[in-house]
């Protein structure tokens, strides 16, 4: 899986942001020390791009594979009752 859809949006969303727009400031000063100022939509890609980095860099993901979504419910078999 690739992070590279979700990094070119935060590009794009860092690029119309006011930080970088009206302030003049580069976009990866604003994304380091300005993170409190981005629009909402800014800081949601950036928390996806993070935990997308990490799920690639997850060990225990790489063996175990993708969680699976749905449970099964066993039931202990019944034996025979005493009467």
């Amino acid at each position: 899986m690739s992070c590279e859809p979700l990094l070119t949006a935060l590009k794009e969303c860092l690029l119309r942001s006011d930080c970088v727009v009206k302030d003049k400031i580069l976009p990866s000063v604003c994304l380091r020390e300005h993170t409190d100022e981005l629009p909402a939509q800014c800081q949601s890609l950036r928390m996806a791009v993070f935990n997308c980095k990490r799920s690639q860099l997850d060990m225990r993901k790489r063996f175990r594979g993708k969680p699976v979504v749905g449970h099964i419910n066993v039931e202990p078999e019944e034996t025979g009752t005493n009467q």
